[in-house]
């Protein structure tokens, strides 16, 4: 915080010094240098759209960047999930950035869409990659909750091929084996570990069919 704080008041210091050996007929020519660099990972983010806006921002000088301006840019960019901003004076920026990852794709009004790791929904080109597909209407937070609450249990997301939402909020689960697992609403971490550990025991390695909606309650079809 205090290294901020110096480094603000060595600019208006800088600004201070020029603007006051400056004359006011001498001021309306001065320019300040304009951005000449904006170093980033180009890799990251494949959008010519998005590298317009970047081109556009480099016509302004660093002194007076509205950061604001800045995010609004980097906002509306679903590709990305983070992003840190540094300054570089007199005349370049540098940007650090988290690609947003995708984790499932679902049809909206026969669109395809990828489902990321920012909750975003983000129209899917010619390379829908293989990922678990999701059928039926679901909120975006509930599908991030399921997708953590699977990645702190024994099965493997890449091992799922299709996920099946309902109105009501809960989930069933297809794997690329073709197990069925129906979870429970209230409970689904509870109930999709019962149902991994019925998986594990060697009396259940035919099963296609796991039924745990009901507490204390399981069904089990071949």
């Amino acid at each position: 915080m205090l290294q901020q704080i110096n480094k603000k008041i060595l600019l208006y210091l800088f600004l201070f010094i020029i603007l006051g050996t400056i004359n006011n007929k001498n001021l309306e020519k001065f320019d300040f240098p304009k951005i000449d660099l904006i170093q980033f990972d180009r890799s990251e983010v494949d959008d010519n759209n998005f590298l317009k806006k970047l081109e556009l921002i480099k016509q302004k000088n660093l002194f007076f960047l509205d950061k604001f301006q800045i995010k609004e840019v980097f906002n509306n960019n679903y590709l990305i999930e983070e992003y840190k901003i540094f300054k570089r004076y007199p005349s370049s920026l540098e940007i650090e950035i988290v690609k947003t990852r995708f984790y499932a794709l679902t049809n909206i009004d026969g669109k395809i869409f990828f489902i990321g790791s920012n909750g975003k929904l983000i129209q899917a080109n010619n390379d829908l990659k293989n990922l678990p597909f999701i059928f039926g209407y679901f909120d975006i937070k509930n599908f991030l909750n399921l997708k953590r609450i699977i990645d702190e249990s024994d099965l493997d997301f890449k091992q799922i091929q299709n996920l099946y939402s309902f109105p009501s909020g809960r989930w069933d689960i297809e794997t690329l084996s073709g197990i069925l697992i129906k979870l429970s609403k209230d409970e689904p971490k509870d109930s999709l570990d019962l149902a991994l550990n019925l998986l594990m025991d060697e009396k259940f390695r035919d099963v296609k069919l796991i039924d745990v909606r009901q507490k204390n309650q399981v069904i089990t079809n071949e």
